[in-house]
This record gives structure tokens, sequence and C-alpha cells, in this order.
């Protein structure tokens, strides 16, 4: 009877952490790894709509797209760690691009950026510069 309810125990807790609420940032890391699957995959419409409402005021779906659509092409990218204060966070991400150089066969470049994420309206966006 000790092992039955020791286990259930375990499950208890295992359940009370499972509805635990998420953290900001576990939050902000899986939307900013929804945003980089979605301009990854050409979805703009979607990587647009993780966009600040205050950024998606003054640009349209096509701008944002026109911002992103030329230039290196996004291979990966992975959400390394986000570190956040009460309504900004900074999520570090390692992408991997290919460099858009005409008639030049090179390889995957990887490189490190830092992403802002603004909490607006009780929600967790992605700052885009205007």
């Amino acid at each position: 009877m000790g092992a039955a309810a020791m286990a259930l125990g375990m499950l208890a807790l295992t359940g009370c952490a499972a509805l635990a609420p998420a953290t900001p940032e576990q939050i902000v890391e899986k939307r900013a790894a929804e945003y980089w699957k979605a301009r990854i995959a050409g979805n703009y419409q979607s990587a647009y709509a993780l966009s600040t409402p205050s950024y998606r005021q003054v640009r349209s779906a096509e701008q944002f797209k026109m911002q992103f659509g030329a230039g290196a092409s996004v291979q990966a990218a992975d959400v390394l760690k986000a570190t956040c204060e009460p309504v900004k966070c900074v999520v570090k991400i390692k992408i991997s691009v290919n460099a858009a150089l005409l008639r030049l066969n090179m390889a995957t470049i990887a490189t490190h950026v830092d992403e802002i994420w603004l909490l607006e309206d009780g929600q967790w966006w992605r700052h885009q510069d205007l």
C-alpha cells in the first residue's frame, strides 16, 4: 500500500506541475519558435501576426513580407534562451542562413541574434523595427 500511495503522490505532483501556468520565458520561447517556423516556411502572414499590434498598425503584411522576402535565406532557427523582465524579453536565437550572392556556392552561415519581445495587451509580441 505504501508504494501505491507514493505512486499516486508522484502522479498528483506531476499533474500539478502540468497545470502550473507557463512562465513568461516559456511563453516567449514558444512564440519565438512559431515566428521563425513561419518565416522559414515563407508563411509571412503568420509571422506578421506575431508582430506587435503597434507595428501592425503602421505596416501592412505586404510591407512586412517585402522587408524579409529577399536577401539571406534562413534555413534554420533555434530558440536558445529567453530572459524576461515584466514587459520585455530578450530572446537569443541561433539562425543558419544561406547568403544570397549570385553564382557563388557558399556554405550555410550560423550566427546568433537577440530579439526583443514585448508584452502588449496581455500577450507577448515580437518587436519589429519600423
